[in-house]
């Protein structure tokens, strides 16, 4: 039986990652990261979470059927327009944050370890909090796009080129 301090969950911020992933110019395969993660000695893993916005309710179908088929839990919210008066664009925001944050105090007691994919530092109070549970939490995201207070307040931070060789989609 596995050590009672080797329970995992992992949390995808899946829109974040996106623009992140864009920003190495390389993407990542949710399977091998599942595999990466789970490749540590005597780890459990207990919940994987994806989430991201959609266009509409088929937006990205076959991909939200593939990350389920691998374990993933997926949570969706239809992206809104905003509208940025100091640029004059409209950009398009989902906002699962709270989602995120929802579904890590939900599941706390059934996991040692967190393994967040995000730079965004509005999780920074939520990272905290679960550090004051004995929760050993890392996050995963890249230089540039991290905030400096969500990389201060996790146990550790891994950059995604890094492990790019362990968790890089190869197309076959």
């Amino acid at each position: 039986m596995p050590c009672p301090m080797n329970r995992l969950s992992i949390f995808v911020d899946g829109n974040n990652m996106f623009y992140a992933q864009q920003k190495n110019g390389w993407f990542f395969d949710p399977r091998r990261v599942l595999d990466y993660f789970k490749g540590e000695p005597n780890i459990t893993l207990v919940n994987a979470f994806w989430y991201t916005g959609l266009k509409d309710p088929q937006d990205q179908r076959g991909f939200r059927d593939a990350l389920i088929s691998l374990g993933y839990t997926v949570r969706t919210k239809i992206l809104k327009e905003y509208y940025d008066d100091n640029s004059g664009r409209y950009s398009q925001k989902a906002n699962l944050d709270i989602e995120i944050v929802v579904d890590m105090f939900n599941t706390v007691d059934q996991y040692d370890k967190v393994i967040l994919f995000s730079g965004d530092g509005d999780f920074e109070r939520a990272i905290e909090l679960l550090r004051s549970k004995n929760t050993h939490i890392t996050v995963v995201s890249t230089e540039g796009m991290i905030a400096r207070e969500l990389r201060n307040a996790t146990d550790r931070y891994i950059d995604l080129n890094e492990i790019r060789e362990r968790i890089e989609k190869i197309d076959y």
